[in-house]
């Protein structure tokens, strides 16, 4: 198999010790590429040097919802300037987060909607974030989107109805091992059955969310567990891990416009 694992973060200084160790056994999963997202300026730019320096790793640059609080134009300008390097692919994670409230909803909104218009500008696809927007996310991304944008929904676990929006947007849906989770992951099992095998992405998110398979034994999600995701989808679906690893490496690299030159 060849998968991607759409959505880490590689730059976590949980990898600070044992990065390449990481990567190898990344590489021993079949794990054969990976997008390491940024959350801020200065975490962009350790995703573009990670990046740079592993063949397999791709990175998004972009400002989480968490961290609005403190862009300014400034900030703006540096993601645009990281956004032109040749391994990065995508413009990430941006979106709205009404849960913790870390930065304020109105602040949240302004720059959520200036990274579109740079990541526009910038021709690259979109690695969205929602959490308890209360619609706000969907019609900030209504009144910005058309049919040849592109983007993927990260880390999915919403409702029927988001999806139904997500999926008439043409948007990706990102899967963590949230699906592998007995009790928190038994709605997403359910809806990933509806999800058309060419908008599927597989993720960890890591250093986050680690899959049930490994949680008693890592405490550290890292790239390789998203094998886990994909069996775990594979079966849910019904439907051969082999067949659907190819369909999402597919899927993957068109969206981030990844070809076998790049690698």
């Amino acid at each position: 198999m060849q998968i991607f694992e759409s959505h880490c973060h590689l730059d976590d200084r949980s990898y600070a010790d044992d990065l390449d160790e990481v990567i190898e056994r990344s590489r021993s999963a079949q794990v054969c590429a990976m997008m390491t997202v940024g959350t801020d300026g200065p975490s962009s730019g350790r995703a573009v040097v990670i990046a740079d320096q592993y063949p397999e790793v791709y990175a998004a640059v972009g400002l989480h919802p968490h961290d609005a609080k403190t862009c300014d134009e400034e900030t703006l300008s540096g993601l645009e300037a990281l956004a032109r390097h040749a391994k990065v692919r995508a413009w990430g994670e941006i979106g709205l987060d009404f849960n913790r409230m870390y930065s304020p909803a109105k602040v949240q909104e302004r720059w959520f909607e200036r990274q579109i218009e740079s990541a526009l500008d910038a021709g690259l696809p979109m690695i969205f974030h929602e959490r308890d927007s209360r619609g706000r996310f969907k019609d900030i991304l209504k009144s910005f989107w058309a049919n040849e944008h592109k983007g993927v929904v990260h880390c999915f676990s919403g409702s029927e109805d988001e999806l139904d929006v997500y999926l008439d947007l043409g948007l990706h849906i990102g899967i963590t091992g949230i699906v592998t989770m007995k009790s928190r992951g038994a709605a997403l099992r359910r809806m990933v059955r509806r999800i058309p095998a060419e908008r599927l992405l597989v993720e960890t998110d890591a250093p986050y969310l680690t899959p049930a398979p490994e949680r008693n034994k890592h405490r550290r999600n890292e790239p390789a567990f998203v094998r886990s995701v994909l069996l775990r989808l594979a079966e849910v679906r019904h439907e051969a891990p082999e067949e659907l690893a190819a369909t999402i490496w597919s899927t993957t690299c068109r969206l981030f416009g990844v070809s076998e030159d790049d690698r």
